[in-house]
């Protein structure tokens, strides 16, 4: 039940994840490159720098989403007093 619960919560921290990455990235870009960070779509790029790109983006988006969902997590859990899933990871 808790996880049905959490969905809504799981909606609006991923709206925030998103935000909060695109300018982390926004930021971090910035700072290692004053044009716009190449897209695929561009024909006039280099592969290294599009890779380069992808790379630092995914870097920051999957800690930005992961760091929001557990405290998203956690505030349900203070909120309501049940986790919304796994306790602990499955041993290997």
């Amino acid at each position: 039940m808790a996880k049905v619960l959490f969905i809504p919560f799981s909606i609006v921290s991923g709206l925030i994840a998103g935000f909060l990455g695109k300018k982390l990235f926004d930021g971090v870009w910035g700072a290692i490159d004053h044009e716009e960070p190449p897209d695929s779509q561009h024909r006039d790029i280099s592969g290294g720098r599009l890779i380069l790109a992808g790379a630092i983006q995914g870097a920051i988006f999957r800690s930005v989403k992961e760091a929001v969902d557990h405290a998203a997590r956690r505030g349900f859990y203070r909120t309501t007093g049940t986790w919304p899933g796994e306790k602990h990871p499955d041993p290997e």
